[in-house]
């Protein structure tokens, strides 16, 4: 019995030890923090393997893609307080907004039903003046006809002024929608479109059959920045990056695509030409030397690392962002503030 005591207890650590390599895996993966949140984020997923929350990680993560910020909350993890404020603000802007458009339709009926009964009893009352016409009550026929009309008049009148304040409200909820659908897709730090963005404009690259190619790229070491300098700092060096690259790839399209990690899709020119644009752009981030805003101190230089390769026809954006996102790690392997491309 104590054997097989013994046994089972051994059993037991060794599957705990597998999880724990397994969650740290996990985490280096998608280059996640190993905070309790996140911690707690892959525990969910690999102690469940079939379970809907990490069959959805798969489906996301197919083709060598890393889970973004914006995926964990969607699949109930927690980012921190500071990153999740955002998106629920946006979820909670967009049901209102919904709402909204719900009550503008049952409006727009309601007055459609109103208008059509109001016709049919006008229709009603005139039948009813001319039987009174053709049975020689003319005079009194025609002065109802002439009241019936005014009356109508009134209504018309009225619900010209409903429908025009409908529809002034109608454009307003529609700019509001508008910018609604617009904030879903950017970035609320660097206003750089986000990656459900990036997905959309290389899907409709793919339809309209441009040549593409897709860059991935990576601020290097940047957690020893948050760490040394604080998260203020640390979004400002994102800022600053995203700024450089939107300056240094003019016409392209830049993105955010989580963490500090970008995005970049060249549409319209070949891997060589886009290659040669992005090192110029890790060129000039390079030279420059920062400083902290409130101090003077030297911040240093700020570089990052990036793979780059171009899509070949017919292939999916998680078969591309893989190969490119395997081009960045051998960048970083490779010593970083290293451009990388196949």
């Amino acid at each position: 019995m104590a054997g097989a005591s013994v046994a089972r207890i051994a059993k037991v650590e060794d599957a705990g030890a597998h999880l724990y390599d397994a969650i740290g895996a996990f985490l280096n993966q998608h280059r996640l923090s190993p905070d309790p949140r996140h911690y707690a984020f892959a525990f969910r997923v690999l102690s469940d393997p079939k379970g809907v929350v990490a069959q959805s990680v798969a489906a996301m993560t197919e083709g060598g893609i890393r889970l973004s910020s914006r995926d964990i909350e969607s699949l109930g993890g927690e980012v921190g307080a500071l990153n999740a404020a955002a998106p629920l603000a946006a979820i909670s802007a967009a049901d209102g907004l919904v709402a909204q458009t719900q009550m503008q339709v049952e409006g727009f009926t309601d007055m459609m039903q109103t208008i059509r009964a109001e016709t049919q009893g006008f229709g009603r009352d005139l039948a009813a003046s001319a039987d009174a016409i053709r049975n020689a009550d003319a005079a009194l026929g025609v002065t109802e006809v002439v009241r019936l009309t005014g009356v109508m008049l009134d209504r018309v009148r009225s619900t010209e002024e409903r429908l025009e304040a409908a529809t002034r409200e109608a454009d307003e909820l529609r700019a509001k929608l508008e910018e609604a659908r617009d904030n879903a897709r950017r970035d609320p730090l660097t206003d750089l479109p986000n990656r459900r963005a990036f997905e959309e404009a290389f899907t409709a690259g793919v339809a309209a059959g441009d040549k593409m190619c897709v860059a991935v790229c990576d601020i290097d070491r940047f957690k020893t920045v948050n760490d040394r300098f604080g998260h203020a700092v640390g979004d400002r060096v994102l800022k600053a990056i995203a700024t450089e690259l939107v300056d240094g790839c003019p016409g392209h399209f830049v993105a955010r695509y989580g963490g500090e990690e970008f995005a970049v899709l060249f549409s319209g020119v070949e891997r060589q030409a886009a290659l040669a644009i992005l090192e110029k752009a890790r060129e000039t981030v390079a030279a420059k030397r920062y400083r902290l805003r409130d101090t003077d101190e030297p911040l240093g230089a700020v570089t990052f690392s990036a793979g780059l390769t171009a899509a070949q026809p017919g292939e999916m954006l998680g078969t591309v962002f893989g190969r490119a996102d395997a081009l960045l790690y051998a960048a970083k392997d490779g010593g970083r503030n290293v451009l990388h491309a196949a």
